[in-house]
């Protein structure tokens, strides 16, 4: 097997663990959790802030533990953690406790996506990294549409589906541990990199894109909830098209080397703004509904493509920090916005709270990679 497709298919199933079960299941699961444990939406807005804060620490120190330990050992780190917290999940006795296994759950996150690409970046040849990389990437895709049929066979029984992600995240870090080089995450120094203009960039659009995003990550479950009384037959459902839609992520690396970095940006972010107001604001039929969660499947996961290509390119040297300098900045717009949607939804409500959100996506296509990656000639 070539080192892409190894590393590629560890990387791919890694991540759909990690942020399809460990990070974004719990929006899929929340009415239910709610139901169980009476969470509020001001509360599962804390929580799911939390989670987004855990990420931002754990891919900060992912980075550093990368360019120190190398690729194997950290994420083998991750798919522990992952299990870890997913089995605190399924045994949590009280929203305290659900809150501190969310926060570790989704930490994991932030440690698997760094020794990834230090891994493509020592081992990928150079023509393959982009379609790797974004190919591993799109493993959230993956992860997100397995989620909504589990849920609908086990029929909301969350604590089951959270403790049977734990046992398959054990798999898999058993999986990393054979198949990943001990790689390191590049040559240069630790500690921040420069903040050039295309990291400045990077890090505006990807934090006014995550915190757009927790409209429908955090809150998408509650909002066809309302808008179209559906239980967890019809949120799994959504959440089997987001994850589907967002199996267009592969070709991220594809279609920015074919058409640049900045179109394909602007196209995706109006597309995320497109669906969120569609699913927000109570307009959409179940059948756009649906639609509108594949669109923002597609559009997340290209965008993370996007920002993962962006960071890689900007600082070459340091693949690992290239990309948590996009995907931590993500994070931190997601811990700012998932509390503010829910104070908004609680308040004005979810249409108010979801046209401001669709805005903050437009406001993101106002940034530009410009020279960091062009389209390829003609």
């Amino acid at each position: 097997m070539s080192p892409a497709l190894r590393i590629g298919t560890v990387g791919f199933c890694l991540i759909a663990i990690c942020y399809g079960f460990a990070r974004f299941a719990f929006g899929l699961f929340l009415p239910q959790i709610d139901g169980d444990l009476d969470l509020g939406p001001s509360l599962s807005g804390i929580i799911s802030g939390g989670s987004f804060a855990g990420y931002c620490i754990a891919i900060v120190a992912s980075a550093a533990l990368t360019e120190r330990f190398g690729a194997r050992a950290v994420t083998v780190g991750a798919a522990v953690v992952a299990g870890v917290g997913m089995a605190g999940i399924a045994l949590a006795p009280s929203p305290l406790i659900l809150a501190a296994a969310v926060v570790v759950a989704g930490s994991s996150t932030g440690l698997a996506s760094p020794p990834m690409a230090a891994a493509v970046a020592a081992a990928v040849r150079k023509s393959r990294q982009d379609l790797t990389n974004t190919v591993i990437n799109s493993g959230t895709s993956a992860g997100v549409a397995l989620s909504g049929p589990i849920a609908l066979a086990i029929a909301g029984q969350w604590r089951l589906a959270f403790g049977a992600f734990a046992a398959v995240a054990v798999v898999l870090a058993i999986a990393a541990a054979v198949s990943l080089p001990a790689s390191r995450g590049g040559e240069g120094a630790g500690g921040l990199p420069p903040m050039s203009g295309p990291v400045m960039r990077l890090i505006s659009a990807s934090f006014l894109m995550g915190a757009a995003s927790t409209a429908l990550w955090s809150f998408g479950g509650q909002l066809v909830s309302q808008h179209l009384g559906w239980g967890p037959t019809g949120t799994g459902i959504l959440w089997t098209c987001i994850g589907a839609g967002g199996i267009a992520g592969a070709w991220a690396g594809t279609l920015v080397t074919r058409l640049g970095l900045d179109r394909v940006h602007r196209a995706f972010l109006g597309l995320m703004a497109a669906s969120i107001v569609a699913l927000g604001s109570g307009i959409a039929s179940p059948a756009l509904a649906l639609v509108s969660g594949a669109l923002f499947g597609a559009a997340y996961v290209m965008l993370t493509g996007v920002y993962l290509v962006w960071g890689i390119h900007a600082l070459p040297a340091r693949p690992a920090t290239g990309l948590m300098v996009g995907f931590l900045t993500i994070a931190v717009g997601q811990t700012a916005g998932a509390p503010v949607f829910g104070l908004l939804m609680a308040g004005p409500g979810a249409e108010p709270a979801a046209l401001c959100f669709a805005a903050l996506a437009l406001l993101a296509a106002g940034f530009r990679a410009r020279s960091v990656v062009t389209a390829a000639p003609a």
